[in-house]
């Protein structure tokens, strides 16, 4: 698996992969899907971004990983996010971006990555959970579009402890 920073051209190829996620339902608070262009916006040329790489496998993007300040979150801390494609699924692409993110969130000075998750996103909590993300709040009760409550968990992880947790990787 080969992982590169995402570049304009990806957003395409990115944009089907999260529309299946998000028409799939159940791990993504996301609930509207995006054309290539949104999704460029929100995930390669934002402005709140800090970095967003992928995982080509078989010449093909099967996940990607964004780091950002969407939301304003506190000075030191960036959110991240994970998706990989659901057909074919490929094991190991969370695993594989991980460290390039790492690597970006230190270079930026980073003290914490923050995950926010929606409580039944198993999948998405056991692999923050495995990364070392310890739970430090939830959201309760956030409706979705159609009102339907869901819970958000709060995850984070310390970027200055990543030295040691990483070598276990």
């Amino acid at each position: 698996m080969h992982i590169r920073k995402a570049v304009s051209s990806d957003a395409e190829e990115l944009s089907a992969l999260l529309n299946e996620i998000i028409q799939a339902g159940g791990t993504t608070a996301l609930e509207t899907p995006l054309s290539a262009a949104e999704f460029a916006d929100w995930f390669i040329d934002a402005e709140f971004r800090l970095a967003c790489h992928v995982a080509e496998h078989n010449q093909s993007l099967v996940g990607f990983q964004s780091l950002s300040l969407y939301g304003d979150p506190p000075k030191g801390v960036a959110e991240i996010a994970t998706f990989a494609r659901m057909n074919p699924k490929t094991a190991g692409v969370g695993r594989a971006l991980f460290p390039a993110t790492l690597a970006a969130a230190e270079a930026f000075g980073l003290e914490f990555t923050n995950a926010t998750i929606r409580a039944d996103n198993v999948s998405g909590l056991g692999y923050y959970a495995k990364k070392g993300f310890e739970t430090y709040d939830s959201v309760v009760q956030v409706p979705l579009q159609d009102g339907t409550p869901a819970d958000r968990i709060k995850k984070r992880y310390s970027v200055n402890g990543m030295h040691h947790m990483t070598a276990h990787a």
